[in-house]
């Protein structure tokens, strides 16, 4: 049987950071019929598992979060025979409680987003995955077991609010966001969560809290070289503080993979297109997402 290969996606932070810590290292530049990924994917070993990572903003943090080719990132990944994801992303903190440099296990989402294509199927058929449980439950849960046995501070549940961007909220929606029982808000969660699932992947999210939204207002004396330089340096923890937990979980033995798990059969009862009125062409175009 072949290796399980466990994708992971790097954004603001861990995107730089994971790479240096992959061994034997190959980069594999694919192709979809979506475009091409934010960059090439770098297969290689992680401690003792056999990763496959993508750096969501490309090389240098090139792309804002409205411009990551969401759809071949996911689409490449199963394409390589990825089945389970790991996802990071920097986020601003809703919650007193959820401190910056802290992580957050998200088990919930709220898409805000408005530019972006959300489905593999436009131009397919009429499909409709369950999205109740946007996130792998039963990764998830090996994500918070693994927290257990590492000193971070780490939140075992979130609501992750995900907006267009590129720029930031204003107070007012903050406030709104916080309301509607947001912990964290963020940009680039949705649509690769939804992308995930149509692609019949696991998929988890650790959440790196960068700093505290702007519901709570910034130090009156601090100028903004020195507030920059506190984000830049929560930011490092956090993202160091990441490494530490999926190097744990990667370390843990525990099955990241699970061809019995409800996500891994996400479209069995999704299509309700006729198929008699699906284009064959259509159909081997994203017979990798039924895999």
């Amino acid at each position: 049987m072949a290796e399980e290969l466990i994708g992971i996606i790097g954004g603001t932070g861990l995107g730089d950071a994971l790479a240096e810590h992959i061994t034997d290292a190959e980069l594999h530049d694919a192709d979809t019929p979506f475009g091409r990924p934010s960059t090439a994917i770098l297969i290689g070993r992680f401690g003792n598992r056999k990763v496959a990572f993508l750096n969501r903003h490309g090389k240098g943090h090139k792309l804002s979060p409205s411009e990551v080719p969401f759809l071949a990132n996911i689409f490449a990944l199963k394409k390589l025979g990825v089945h389970t994801v790991i996802s990071s992303g920097a986020v601003g903190s809703l919650r007193q409680e959820i401190a910056p440099g802290d992580l957050v296990i998200v088990d919930q989402l709220i898409d805000k987003t408005f530019k972006r294509q959300s489905s593999f199927f436009s131009g397919y058929g009429a499909v409709h995955c369950e999205m109740s449980e946007p996130v792998c439950g039963r990764v998830r849960k090996l994500l918070c077991d693994a927290a257990e046995t590492i000193d971070i501070k780490t939140h075992s549940s979130g609501t992750y609010i995900c907006m267009e961007g590129p720029q930031f909220s204003t107070r007012a929606e903050s406030l709104m966001h916080q309301k509607w029982g947001g912990d964290l808000i963020g940009m680039t969660a949705m649509p690769e969560a939804k992308l995930a699932r149509e692609a019949q992947i696991c998929y988890a999210l650790i959440a790196l809290p960068s700093d505290y939204d702007c519901w709570r207002p910034h130090e009156e004396r601090k100028d903004k070289q020195a507030l920059l330089k506190e984000i830049t340096a929560n930011l490092q923890t956090a993202t160091d503080n990441c490494l530490e937990l999926i190097k744990a979980v990667l370390h843990s033995g525990s099955g990241l993979v699970s061809e019995d798990c409800s996500c891994r059969k996400s479209l069995d009862l999704a299509v309700w297109t006729d198929q008699s009125q699906i284009k064959a062409a259509d159909k081997e175009k994203l017979k990798v997402l039924f895999e």
